[in-house]
């Protein structure tokens, strides 16, 4: 299970004493991308702006939300939950890992700007690993499971047919764990959660599982990344 907030500095630093940063932060930013197609099913780009919206969970909500937050076309993303009840949508009781709550983002996003497709592929590519069945990294438990809670027919059918795709195509090691869950309802984190990758760059858990996913993001996609 991912150790408590005020936790996660001491252990991280104990690991950044044993090891030099700069292998460290190599190491996880070149094993944390992966090279993968895009999706043959997409929707299309629409011809005006509007809002659509995609909820993801793939580990600690940090990470996830500061990848999308510099992707072209994402107006925002939020960190959260999905999954569970109201009652239990709170970091001290998701953390159990008995909710049924993971820690999701939720992304609004400019179809106009880019597409579910587009947005998929960054997640299987470089947001977290999707071969991971519930635990990214060092964190462990249910709620940091892969999954994509699609709101609408169209969304389920996108994401299930590139599973397929990319799980035929053995671009993994292994098979993709991603589970589809219907959304019922999404959560937003507690405020001290929002923008905490990008409010606390010098803490060694970002800076050792968060950071390396956003200059992930601006290598494999170029043209995709917003420098924010």
């Amino acid at each position: 299970m991912k150790p408590r907030i005020e936790n996660k500095s001491g252990f991280i630093g104990k690991v950044l004493g044993m090891i030099p940063a700069a292998t460290i932060a190599c190491g996880i930013g070149s094993a944390s991308a992966i090279t993968i197609p895009a999706s043959t099913q997409d929707e299309t780009h629409a011809s005006q702006t509007s809002e659509q919206h995609l909820v993801v969970a793939g580990g600690c909500f940090w990470g996830v939300q500061a990848v999308f937050q510099h992707l072209k076309g994402v107006k925002t993303a939020i960190s959260g939950y999905a999954g569970g009840t109201a009652d239990t949508a709170k970091y001290d009781v998701v953390s159990g890992g008995n909710t049924g709550h993971a820690e999701a983002v939720q992304i609004t996003y400019d179809p106009s700007q880019i597409t579910l497709g587009q947005i998929l592929q960054v997640f299987f590519s470089v947001a977290h690993n999707p071969t991971e069945l519930n635990y990214q990294g060092p964190d462990h438990g249910t709620q940091y499971r892969s999954a994509i809670f699609f709101s609408t027919p169209e969304q389920k059918v996108i994401a299930e047919k590139y599973i397929a795709q990319l799980d035929a195509a053995k671009v993994f090691d292994a098979p993709i764990a991603t589970k589809l869950e219907p959304l019922t309802q999404f959560y937003p984190a507690e405020s001290y959660h929002q923008d905490y990758a990008r409010l606390n760059p010098m803490n060694p858990y970002i800076m050792i599982n968060d950071a390396p996913k956003v200059r992930a993001l601006k290598k494999e996609f170029p043209d995709w990344y917003v420098e924010k």
